[in-house]
């Protein structure tokens, strides 16, 4: 089945609009918004993150799209066949974009949490796992029917390595194991040694599935190259906020699992008993965990955002970004109040996302002020690694505190974090103007009162700070 008429995507060359100063345009990067102090300002999405932005080659590719939607793997119209072409190519530019290897599978799901439930749900009998407390509650939950061996926050990539092999030494070496790491962390940026622990993991007969939410967006990932079992990702992460996710890798123990799901697409064929039940045979392939009818838009979406990634060159988004960074870092070191927050030290290597606390502030109240004040977007709170930002703010990992939640009133320190996070979508002035906002509110303070509602810090009704 040939393209679908009228719908070829352009390249993602470098943008050619001044306004966007960035590499690759995004939705929204026209958007005003309101500030407290009076008048409008361009809006700086600072919270790539949590979610990222759709491109607007996606947008466009999907609006492109939609007229010729139709039933996947279903349905004997043209539109139907048509989007389930599209559909299988999307897998095969996914299996391409990440380097798979042959044999492997790529399954679409929701997103990086439901993948790793999925693959939870996967796992063989007395089956162990192993995983860092630094990872994001993605990473760290799903293994609930499991025995997981949760390895203390290390402080150098060496120090994960060494403490990975010394777990992976005292297992059962009879039972399979798996191991689960996060690709750059959600929290600090810092890029962690994932070739060094897939070789640890393998060693010891373990295998690994890498958390690549917060990597692939911003980094080339070849799941061969890396020698990792699995990888996991959210699209609206990479620019493809659409509601659907990738996990991709060895077919076997997916093969071997109860589908994750049942239901149509997942059964091969259904036959009632003698008995009067029913017989099932499930599919061996991916759609063996893909039940009901798919997200070809979000797959499709995804599938695009791949495209625009790899023709815009992962080298020159790469450098561009380090900039960023080392600029971002320069400018908050020059204020003294700002403290920010590092695993493996302040020469580590990272993608662009960092967090940091400001002395004498609360950090929901600091995040409420740039919003309100200057117009940029970033995230406060514990960010779903509560025993990682513990363990970075010298408090009890062990401590419970509910996400993105003020723990004291404004002005107070609280046990929580800000965090800051860009990427092929930012312009430059956006970090500069996020850098001048955080020297000017630790300088000059807040010129709007705020008050805590709902778990929110918020700007007063009653207008400027006394």
């Amino acid at each position: 089945m040939s393209a679908y008429p009228n719908a070829t995507a352009t390249a993602a060359t470098p943008s050619d609009d001044p306004a966007c100063g960035a590499p690759l345009p995004v939705l929204g990067r026209d958007v005003t918004v309101p500030l407290v102090t009076g008048g409008e300002v361009g809006y700086a999405a600072l919270d790539y993150a949590a979610s990222a932005p759709a491109l607007q080659r996606v947008w466009d590719d999907v609006a492109a799209y939609a007229p010729y939607y139709g039933s996947v793997h279903r349905g004997a119209g043209y539109l139907s066949q048509l989007s389930t072409d599209l559909f299988e190519n999307s897998r095969r530019t996914v299996a391409a974009f990440l380097g798979c290897r042959p044999d492997d599978q790529v399954v679409f799901t929701r997103s990086t949490t439901d993948s790793l439930n999925l693959l939870a749900a996967a796992l063989p009998a007395r089956c162990e796992v192993f995983v860092f407390e630094t990872e994001h509650h993605a990473s760290l939950l799903p293994w609930r029917d499991a025995r997981v061996s949760y390895l203390d926050a290390p402080r150098t990539p060496a120090a994960a390595v060494a403490t990975l092999e010394r777990a992976l030494a005292s297992r059962d070496p009879e039972a399979p194991a798996l191991v689960c790491v996060t690709g750059a962390s959600n929290v600090t940026g810092e890029l962690w040694p994932v070739r060094e622990l897939a070789a640890a993991a393998h060693r010891h007969g373990a295998r690994i599935v890498l958390d690549a939410a917060q990597l692939v967006p911003h980094h080339a990932v070849d799941i061969a190259e890396l020698d990792v079992d699995w990888i996991a990702f959210s699209g609206h992460k990479l620019y493809a906020p659409f509601g659907s996710g990738v996990l991709a890798g060895r077919a076997d123990w997916l093969q071997d699992a109860e589908p994750y799901l049942a239901g149509g697409g997942a059964s091969r064929t259904v036959a009632r008993r003698a008995d009067g039940g029913v017989e099932v045979e499930w599919h061996a392939t991916a759609a063996r965990h893909e039940a009901g009818s798919p997200n070809v838009i979000g797959v499709y979406a995804i599938a695009s955002a791949c495209k625009a990634l790899e023709e815009a060159g992962f080298d020159a988004l790469e450098a561009r970004e380090r900039s960023l960074v080392a600029r971002l870092r320069a400018g908050l070191a020059e204020v003294p109040e700002v403290k920010v927050l590092s695993l493996f030290g302040d020469d580590a290597p990272r993608v662009g996302v960092l967090s940091f606390v400001v002395e004498g502030w609360n950090s929901s109240h600091f995040a409420a002020a740039l919003s309100a004040e200057y117009g940029i977007g970033v995230r406060d709170g514990l960010f779903c690694a509560h025993p990682l930002v513990r363990t970075l703010l010298d408090g009890d990992p062990q401590e419970q505190g509910e996400c993105g939640a003020p723990e004291a009133e404004p002005g107070t320190r609280s046990l929580n974090a800000i965090r800051v996070s860009f990427g092929a979508g930012t312009p430059e002035e956006h970090v500069e103007r996020f850098v001048r906002a955080v020297r000017e509110l630790v300088s000059d303070g807040a010129r709007w009162s705020y008050r805590t509602e709902d778990g929110r810090c918020v700007p007063d009704r009653g207008g400027a700070a006394a």
